[in-house]
């Protein structure tokens, strides 16, 4: 489904890394056409082994095709498949829409401007070539390459970025997770209030206006140092129960020694010791604490209250710089030099803990280690993961589709806390918009389990949090 709208109809010619990037792309275009180069075909052969993520997609596309063309002859591919539209299941089951068409011919792709054979000018020949061809029809380039999506430009030729796998159109319309309360907020829903007491925890009931747009167990609070903080329990129309929160800045409600230095990690801890809310996602810069509060969260649960069997570690392993190789050892040792916050913040945790005795260091560290599991997401699929604390940090790094295949892991008694920074993106062709945690976080927020915090104040030091903002 392309972004622009259209009063005339469209031949969209598809780049091979769009089907690369998602399987279900032939489906996505509406009434519109679709052309297939041959050139596509041939590149998506070449990358159909492997075990990667693009390597399963490129499985998956050929299975497509073939569903389609099924009892089609050659005529029939010529005059254009019946193309259905959807976004899930089988093809026969979807509605037919728009044609689906394969190069049969060879075309004049003369590109005097362009050096050589390649394949990307090869479909930017191709996509010139139907342009002359079909001046009744707008056609259109839809690649992820930007440097094509140039070259199309230079040459005459319309080019758009797929954007169906957006989740938002613009990372900073995210849902953050919490909302100051205007300052004429009790004035106007104040009136009828009710509240009451459950054991040791404070509800409020409230109604107005300014409820229709909260959510489940998004925190509101008073934009003053003392003023009321909350998270929204349940919402009903203009409606809404809210709950007191606990205040995890006091050195008496420290988590595994860790108390919150702002509003915002204080609502992270929060959720994170929720044993109602089973799903989390944490946004935020270098230094605002992510992994330092979900393991201080997971160890207090794991060893203190018992909650977990243990934690469970993972990441996406793509480097910052240069890839230094493959790495010797089992599957905990490869992934250890990738777990380098995770050695960090268990200093941290364990440096006030008999410091002036070595040895019950050294035992405290033992411990902690025997309970926290490092994993790779490589041997993630078929796996089920029961009463576990799963940390997944950087999460910005994965695709909706393999965020969805480990969501899916966690069984009963599971918490999955997803850690991340979507201004920090290494994966190619992902972005803000695309991110698999920025999917999640959109599409989890109306979800009464879970819950979402972005941090916004670095605590790391001085020196970071100036590097942060003038750098």
């Amino acid at each position: 489904m392309i972004r622009t709208t259209r009063t005339r109809r469209s031949l969209f010619v598809l780049d091979t890394n769009v089907l690369m990037h998602d399987p279900t792309a032939i489906f996505r275009f509406d009434e519109h056409d679709i052309f297939i180069p041959m050139i596509v075909l041939e590149e998506l052969d070449a990358g159909k082994k492997g075990v990667s993520e693009a390597a399963r997609n490129v499985r998956q596309v050929s299975r497509f095709l073939d569903e389609l063309m099924q009892g089609a002859s050659k005529e029939q591919i010529e005059q254009g498949l019946p193309l259905p539209t959807a976004k899930d299941g089988s093809a026969a089951k979807r509605t037919p829409s728009g044609r689906l068409f394969f190069q049969t011919t060879v075309l004049d792709t003369g590109l005097p401007l362009l050096p050589g054979v390649g394949a990307d000018n090869a479909i930017l020949g191709q996509t010139l070539a139907l342009k002359g061809m079909h001046l009744d029809l707008d056609v259109t380039l839809v690649s992820k390459d930007i440097n094509l999506r140039i070259k199309a430009a230079i040459l005459g030729v319309h080019a758009e970025d797929y954007f169906n796998d957006k989740t938002i159109e613009d990372a900073d319309l995210l849902y953050t997770g919490a909302k100051a309360l205007s300052a004429d907020f009790w004035e106007k829903h104040g009136a009828d209030m009710q509240s009451w007491k459950e054991q040791h925890r404070t509800f409020y009931k409230v109604r107005g206006p300014a409820i229709q747009d909260w959510h489940q167990n998004l925190f509101v609070y008073e934009d003053s140092p003392s003023g009321m903080e909350a998270i929204v329990r349940s919402v009903n129309g203009e409606e809404a129960v809210l709950e007191l929160i606990n205040d995890y800045r006091t050195e008496r409600n420290n988590v595994w020694g860790v108390s919150a230095r702002n509003r915002e990690q204080n609502f992270v801890l929060n959720l994170l010791m929720d044993p109602e809310i089973d799903f989390v996602t944490i946004l935020g810069a270098a230094g605002t604490g992510k992994t330092l509060l979900t393991l201080a969260a997971g160890l207090a649960q794991t060893l203190d209250q018992r909650r977990f069997s243990e934690i469970i570690m993972t990441r996406v392993t793509i480097p910052l710089g240069e890839d230094i190789g493959f790495l010797p050892g089992t599957e905990e040792e490869k992934m250890e030099p990738w777990m380098g916050a995770l050695m960090d913040n268990l200093e941290v945790l364990t440096h006030g803990q008999d410091a002036g005795a070595n040895w019950a260091r050294g035992a405290t560290n033992d411990l902690l280690r025997s309970r926290i599991k490092i994993r790779s997401l490589n041997f993630m699929r078929g796996r089920t993961f029961l009463n576990r604390f799963i940390i997944l940090d950087e999460a910005q790094n994965l695709t909706s589709k393999q965020m969805r295949a480990l969501v899916t892991r966690a069984g009963p008694g599971t918490k999955l806390v997803c850690l991340g920074n979507i201004g920090q993106i290494d994966t190619p062709y992902l972005s803000e918009t695309t991110s698999g945690l920025t999917y999640v976080v959109n599409r989890f927020r109306d979800w009464k389990y879970s819950g979402h915090i972005t941090l916004m104040r670095g605590e790391r030091s001085r020196l970071a949090e100036f590097a942060a903002d003038h750098l």
